[in-house]
């Protein structure tokens, strides 16, 4: 049966908890089991004191016969047990009879002492680093969990459970807040530094480091082909701009020679590394480097065109677009038992599992770090973990905290009453039996 707790107290200056306790059903079970309980404990008391007033009659009445005084010493004796136990057991909770006696209503009284006690008590004996380091170090964790992995489909489990894992987290992310949060990490950082000094850094950078010149190469091959593919184009437009009353062979003339020697020097420039032309692209390429970092004209044009970009409808819905791609990709492949990401998982975990397995120094490596961690969690926070024992405690109502208990275990303790009743009969008929015996032979 579950149970409930209650929760705290609405009130703004009662900050105690409604103590943790059974469902309703079980609350009334335990409760009728505890007064049978008292019931049992009680009839023998009020049966001995029956059985010593009859007993004290036959002797008053000289009705006393040979095995009058041994009843009556069991009976006398058992209720004084009876009643010596009975105070015993109540005084843990309340003041016996309403009576305000020293060092009873012990549990009410005492509740935040014992609360505190428990609390040492766990954390010496339960959270104690040496203990846990003991304990962690006999399991053989990463064996048995490698052992999990590869023998009993623990690997395939892994991959369910984080698939699982994946699918409730990436759905259960408000798209508005993923949004948000990929436009601040990306967009606003991209957006916020200017531009122009680290790109010029950058650039001059490569050239220190040689990266341009496959950058030159690149420039240069391209000239090169798009000179050799543009006859057609270098003639027409020759053709446009020669006077019309030019003739036609003269036109066409001039048009191959121009085109001859664009090809020849693209070609040129194409086979000799050393070209003024490389040369040329090679200052410009180092020139832009320092007019990035240090023009201010330079600066504004390349912070406009940042402006231009990160502003455009575009890079704006970048990041909702983003997160739903992704989003999306990893449902999908999440709910998909013959993923990727599925199959992956299954992969790794299944080759991790088994280095942990065959490799006897990886293994030992992580069950240091297990232990470490455990050590230091016990060291650093037993002290915070155990002291929630002893806060909340403080913070129960003592009369419903004393009453709890006693329902818990009062059904136990009135067994004490019985065993007092029983053992102090037993005890008081051999008392009387064995004086009887030495005035006898005395």
């Amino acid at each position: 049966m579950g149970r409930v707790t209650s929760p705290i107290s609405n009130s703004p200056n009662d900050s105690r908890l409604t103590v943790p306790g059974p469902s309703p059903e079980s609350e009334a079970e335990r409760r009728r089991d505890l007064r049978r309980h008292k019931a049992f404990a009680t009839s023998l008391l009020v049966a001995a004191t029956l059985i010593y007033l009859f007993c004290r009659w036959l002797e008053a009445t000289g009705r006393d016969g040979g095995w009058t005084g041994y009843v009556r010493a069991a009976s006398e004796a058992g209720m004084v047990g009876a009643l010596a136990d009975w105070f015993a057991v109540t005084a843990l909770f309340r003041h016996p009879l309403g009576i305000p006696i020293p060092h009873t209503a012990i549990i009410k009284r005492k509740k935040d002492q014992v609360g505190h006690a428990l609390s040492s008590f766990v954390g010496e004996n339960f959270l104690n680093a040496a203990l846990i380091t003991d304990k962690l170090r006999q399991a053989r964790i990463p064996e048995r969990a490698a052992d999990w992995v590869l023998d009993q489909g623990g690997a395939e489990r892994t991959g369910v459970e984080a698939s699982r894992l994946i699918d409730l987290v990436v759905n259960g992310v408000d798209p508005t807040e993923a949004e948000q949060l990929l436009r601040t990490l990306v967009i606003d950082k991209v957006s916020e530094p200017t531009w122009g000094p680290p790109l010029g850094r950058g650039l001059e950078q490569l050239i220190s480091e040689g990266r341009t010149e496959p950058v030159v190469d690149a420039v240069v091959v391209w000239l090169d082909d798009k000179a050799r593919n543009s006859e057609e184009l270098i003639v027409r437009l020759l053709d446009e701009r020669t006077p019309t009353w030019a003739p036609r062979f003269v036109r066409d003339l001039v048009g191959d020679k121009v085109y001859r020697e664009v090809v020849q020097f693209t070609g040129d420039v194409r086979s000799n590394p050393e070209h003024e032309a490389r040369h040329a692209i090679r200052r410009f390429i180092s020139q832009l480097a320092q007019d990035l970092q240090h023009d201010p004209a330079m600066i504004t044009r390349v912070e406009n065109f940042k402006g231009d970009i990160m502003n455009s409808p575009t890079v704006q819905a970048l990041p909702g677009t983003l997160w739903e791609s992704v989003r999306s990709t990893l449902t999908t492949m999440a709910r998909d038992e013959n993923s990727v990401l599925r199959t992956k998982i299954v992969t790794w975990v299944s080759a991790f599992a088994t280095r942990v397995r065959t490799e006897e120094v990886l293994r030992t490596s992580l069950e240091k770090r297990i232990v470490g961690a455990a050590s230091y969690l016990a060291e650093n926070y037993a002290g915070e973990v155990t002291g929630i024992i002893g806060e909340t405690v403080e913070r129960w109502d003592a009369d419903e905290a004393s009453d709890r208990i006693e329902l818990m275990v009062g059904k136990d303790l009135q067994f004490i009453r019985v065993n007092g009743t029983v053992v102090g009969s037993l005890a008081g008929l051999t008392i009387y039996t064995v004086s009887e015996v030495l005035f006898t032979l005395f």
